[in-house]
């Protein structure tokens, strides 16, 4: 597949929250040139279903730990049923020195529940109904197939399902936030406790006024990333099921790890 979309499913759907501030692209982060472009705000998250933000930390330049961040990210998907938002993409191979940018639409749904829908290529296609996580590439009508037990969860995955708290499986620290060209925001980068072969560490782009996170960037052990940036996003609007049911189209190669 063009990008490892099981382990990036797996980890982003943990970390997929809204923001209410758009970050500039970081160069850093997507070994791209920096856009001189103003980004465009992303709409506050307030649905009727949704209590008033518990999570305050402050105007730009007022003190804050990483573990406070932590603590308020973590509120704010204590709260949060479902979530759907569109995606940008961009996956950046360091030795490579190319970018690969992708679009689509997520949502998921807890406990376990995802869907990711890539438009470009069109049909590209992860889901997950709770108990079996599917991941499929239209070009070659290649579906990889495999159980989501809790043995097989990774850390930012248990998050997800409920199981897990991010400050059991993650050392924090906050970076410069002006240098990652998001000086309304906070950047919260997270390194798992536990060795993890899919990726060494995370940042989050978290907004101080809900601790909602607009973006998510995974980086691995060859210095490879994946940035996720979340915009018009939708929270406990109520997701049915039937979004996370999906079969293999006939005549698909079905692969089973």
């Amino acid at each position: 597949m063009r990008a490892p979309l099981i382990s990036i499913a797996l980890l982003l759907a943990a970390s997929a929250s809204s923001g209410q501030s758009r970050p500039a692209p970081s160069a850093r982060d997507a070994g791209a040139p920096v856009s001189t472009r103003t980004a465009t705000p992303i709409p506050p998250v307030a649905p009727p279903t949704q209590p008033a933000a518990v999570c305050a930390l402050g105007a730009p330049g007022t003190p804050v730990t990483a573990a406070q961040v932590a603590l308020g990210v973590q509120a704010f998907y204590d709260r949060t049923n479902d979530y759907e938002a569109d995606f940008l993409q961009v996956s950046s191979n360091r030795l490579a020195g190319q970018n690969e940018e992708r679009r689509g639409h997520m949502r998921f749904r807890r406990p376990g529940r995802m869907r990711w829908d890539y438009a470009a290529p069109a049909g590209d296609i992860i889901v997950s109904n709770g108990t079996t996580l599917w991941a499929y590439e239209s070009a070659a009508n290649q579906a990889i197939q495999s159980s989501l037990t809790q043995s097989q969860m990774p850390s930012a995955l248990s998050f997800l399902m409920g199981t897990g708290r991010l400050t059991n499986d993650f050392t924090f620290r906050l970076l410069d936030s002006a240098r990652y060209q998001y000086p309304t925001g906070l950047v919260l980068e997270a390194t798992p406790v536990q060795p993890n072969p899919s990726f060494v560490r995370l940042l989050f782009y978290v907004d101080r006024a809900s601790c909602q996170v607009s973006r998510t960037v995974v980086f691995d052990a060859q210095g490879n990333s994946n940035r996720f940036t979340f915009t018009s996003p939708r929270v406990n609007t109520g997701i049915a099921d039937p979004v996370f049911a999906w079969s293999p189209p006939r005549g698909a190669h079905i692969v089973r790890p």
